[in-house]
């Protein structure tokens, strides 16, 4: 029951994100000062939350891991 529920609040925020109608929907409008991007802001951290619950870890794509570190340690004397 979980699964089913999360991937609908991701696939939520993408059709938030991506916003087909082109601003006509928007909870908190992009015209107001420094608040104005708050709910894309909430989307994204929503959208990556559920990609992450599915194992697709998005902030941490391009992070190396240690035991694929091929770096040399040169003891100098």
């Amino acid at each position: 029951m979980k699964k089913p529920m999360v991937f609908c609040i991701g696939l939520l925020a993408t059709i938030y994100i991506l916003n087909p109608t082109a601003g006509f929907f928007e909870i908190i409008p992009d015209n107001l000062p420094l608040i104005g991007n708050l709910d894309e802001a909430a989307a994204v951290a929503l959208l990556l939350m559920c990609l992450s619950y599915f194992g697709i870890d998005l902030p941490n794509i391009f992070r190396r891991d240690k035991s694929d570190d091929k770096t040399i340690d040169i003891d100098p004397k």
